[in-house]
This record gives C-alpha cells, structure tokens and sequence, in this order.
C-alpha cells in the first residue's frame, strides 16, 4: 500500500504542476501532507517536517547566501567580460547562443556545485536570451543536461556517495566513465545545435551590433523564417514569431521592458565597482577554490564571502541594504522552495515510502536479469534518482542492487559507475534544490521546465549508457 501511495503522490505533484493547477511551493507543502494523513500518520506530520527541513537547512542556507554573493559579483560588474566574450562568440545567432549556453554550462559545472553553476549562466545568458525573444526553456533545460552530466565529477557529489556507500574507490568509478560521459556532454552538445537551429529559424539572427542596441531604437528584421516580419523603429514592439515546439508555453520575450533587457552590460549602471574587479575576481576564484577543497563548509564559506563582499564593494550601510533588497526575491523563492521541497521529502522518507517503493522496484526486477544487473542499475537510475534525493538512492538502494549482482558475479565497480548515467535527468528533478535557482532566476515556470527538459534529459541517460556499454565499461 505505501508503495501505491509514494507513487501516487509523486504523480499527483508532477501532473498538478505540469498542468499549473498548483504553484510548486503549494503542492509541495499540501500534497505530501495529505498524503500523511491519507497514510494514517498525519499526528507525525510535525516530526518528519522537521527533520526534513533539519536536513535542508544547510542547502538552504548556502543557496540563501550563495544568491546574495553571486548577484553582487553581477551587480559589480565581475561577469560583464564573460558576457560581452560570449555575445561575440555568439554573434547574436540563436544557435550560436544555444550552443554557447551548453559549453559554459559544462565549463562552469567544473566547480561541482549546481547552484553556482545556474547562476552563472543564467546571469551570462538571460539578457542575450531575452532580447532576441528566444524561448527560455531551452536555455534551462540546455543548462541543466549539461550541468546533470558535469555532476557525476568526484567531487560533485554521486561519485562520492557511490564510492562511500559500496567502500570504493571514488576514481576506480569516475576515471573509466570518462569516455561514456564525454559522449554524454557532447550529446548534450548536439542537442543544443538542433534545438539552436530550431530557435534560428524560428526567430533569424541580428549582428552584434544590432543586438546590443536598446529595442526601442532598432529595427529587428527576422530572416531565415517564413512570415518574417520587421518591428517598428521608434519604440514599438518588434514582431516576433509563434511559440516553436522548444518552447511553447515559455516565457518567449513578450512585454519586455527597456529596464529588464541587458541590465548586466550596462556600462554606466551605480553598482559597478570596476576598480575591485580583481579583488572580485580574487575573491571568487579562492572561494571556489575552498569548496573544491573543502576547507569548510558550504554554507559558511559563501556566508563568509557574502559578508566581505558586500562590505568591500558597498562600505556604506545604505547601499548594502540596496544590494540585499535587489536580490531578496530570489533568495526567499529559493529558499521558500527549498524548505517546501523538505515536507515533501520528510514525508516521503518519513513514512517509509521511499524504503517501500524501492523495495518493490528491486523485487521486480525478473530473476534472469540478475547477470545484466549494472544495466539494470543503469535504467532504474532514471527514475530513482529523478523521484528521490542521491543520498536515498546511492546509501539506501544501490547497496540492495549491488548486492544482487554480486550473487550473480557482477563487479560492485560495474553497478556503481552505471548508478552515475541517471544524474543527467537527476538535475531537474523537483528534490533537487539547485534546479529552483535555475528556473528562479530564469523566470520560467517550473512546470513547463520539466514539460521540456525531461524527455531531453532522460535520453542525454541513456545515450550516456549505451556508450558505458559499448565500451565496456558497465
């Protein structure tokens, strides 16, 4: 019964906000407690809340502050170089853009932390992605493939826990899945092609120059397309095409205003600090460093680097006030969302759902797949790790599959590495915190996030699996 149960409450959420009946926030809060009480156990609903928001609570408070450094690094102006470098890369081509979202996406995710990497590349590329009306899903669901296959780094987090949870080697798993996950990114690659020439001929390309000219003084005549059309040169509103399939249901562009597009490259905005840019740039390179090394955590380390941040760059009470205003929207829809997500894990984890749901996977599983069981692992990774947290799956199921291939001669090796292929979908899964800072910052419903990304996402999996097998390494 908890196994219908679990099931059923991860398919009402999904459906109810794909279909935008309820805002993620409401249905993570109200669906899994419903379902307590549905379960019999609504007088522990207090208990296992809280021990969920106990568990989040310093994701939380590492988005909090991570948010609150990285917009400052934006508002001082330590990405316009990254982002003017791109624009020209691009040449205001959407599948130039598109591709160029996938390739700093990836580079980025070289950090290993998923929130930072989102915030980095949203900030390069919204404006861009804003501007010439391009669908802003393919942006998140670009950026979150390709951070999903940089994920399985060592120190990203699934290779640890695989390594922790079967007491292997962490570079015995990652090392030999290199080959595998390089055919994964430079899937992710080519799907960013395809769907950027979607997004070409949906919408023509301008010149550089074009593009970086306030829209009120441009003329934007969309070519490559059928039904091109010109928009008014004295601040209309250019015309722009029909959803395309990448993006229907997005936010496409319609009623920008002046003051939303391009506000990271303004030249003359008051928060810019070009005189401390190295001291930024210092800043953040030791502070990435420090998370990589692990000198403390998180948490503290971007609490720490907020706190010097702010106080370097705006000595004066007031406009460290402004800053933390400027980005006090994001951090309480981040972090709303986080603690939100921790009643729907807490009761999932709480009332043995997720212990019952994996059990029943496991038993499923037929008795003459036992010596394939690392490709079973590799499929039962999409899922599991899509309905559950890493640390439910790699500490609380993957031992159970590794120990069903050992009684069938299969190396824990083999189960692990094909344990790392589902984190490409892993990425946008509604328990992943990371994803909401994302679609947060990207002004794109969740909902239509997922309505587009999953599809993409689950085959960026499998591709990554049949490369392992073709190659001998699951």
């Amino acid at each position: 019964m908890l196994t219908i149960l679990g099931f059923t409450m991860i398919a009402t959420f999904l459906v109810l906000i794909m279909m935008k009946k309820m805002s993620p926030i409401a249905a993570l809060v109200l669906i899994p407690a419903l379902f307590c009480v549905i379960v019999g156990k609504g007088a522990h609903l207090g208990d296992y809340v809280l021990e969920g928001v106990g568990n989040l609570a310093p994701t939380a408070a590492m988005l909090m502050f991570a948010i609150v450094y990285f917009g400052v690094m934006i508002d001082v102006g330590l990405f316009d170089p990254i982002v003017r470098g791109i624009l020209r890369f691009c040449r205001a081509d959407p599948l130039r853009i598109v591709v160029g979202t996938a390739l700093l996406a990836a580079i980025v995710s070289l950090d290993g932390d998923g929130s930072t990497t989102f915030m980095i590349t949203v900030s390069a590329m919204y404006p861009l992605y804003k501007r010439l009306g391009m669908s802003l899903v393919v942006m998140t669901g670009v950026a979150a493939t390709a951070n999903g296959v940089m994920n399985t780094l060592p120190w990203g987090g699934p290779t640890a826990r695989a390594a922790t949870a079967l007491e292997l080697d962490a570079a015995d798993i990652f090392v030999p899945m290199i080959p595998a996950l390089g055919v994964g990114l430079l899937f992710v690659i080519g799907l960013a092609y395809v769907l950027g020439r979607r997004e070409r001929k949906r919408l023509g390309y301008l010149s550089l120059d074009e593009a970086l000219e306030p829209r009120s003084e441009t003329v934007l005549v969309k070519a490559g397309g059928p039904g091109a059309a010109a928009g008014t040169a004295t601040g209309g509103t250019p015309a722009t095409g029909g959803p395309a399939d990448a993006g229907a249901g997005a936010d496409g562009g319609e009623g920008d205003t002046a003051e939303e597009e391009f506000q990271g490259l303004d030249p003359n905005r008051p928060t810019l600090r070009p005189k401390l840019y190295w001291f930024n740039a210092g800043l953040t390179v030791a502070l990435l460093a420090s998370m990589i090394m692990e000198l403390l955590p998180i948490p503290v380390l971007f609490l720490l680097g907020a706190a010097l941040a702010l106080t370097v760059n705006y000595p004066s009470m007031t406009d460290q006030k402004a800053r933390i205003a400027a980005h006090a929207d994001n951090v309480l829809n981040v972090s709303g969302m986080v603690f939100a997500a921790a009643v729907f894990t807490g009761v999932l984890t709480g009332t043995g759902m997720v212990e019952h749901m994996a059990d029943w996977l496991v038993g499923a599983i037929p008795e003459g797949m036992g010596p394939h069981m690392a490709v079973v692992t590799g499929l039962l990774s999409l899922p599991l790790t899509y309905f559950m947290s890493n640390d439910g799956f790699y500490f609380g199921v993957l031992p159970v599959l590794a120990e069903a291939g050992a009684a069938h001669g299969v190396s824990p090796l083999e189960i692990a590495r094909a344990s790392l292929v589902g984190q490409a979908l892993h990425m946008s899964s509604p328990l992943v915190p990371a994803v909401y800072v994302l679609v947060g910052m990207a002004k794109v419903e969740f909902g239509d996030h997922t309505r587009f990304t999953v599809k993409w996402a689950a085959l960026t999996s499998l591709v990554v699996l049949g490369a392992g097998i073709l190659f001998g390494i699951i």
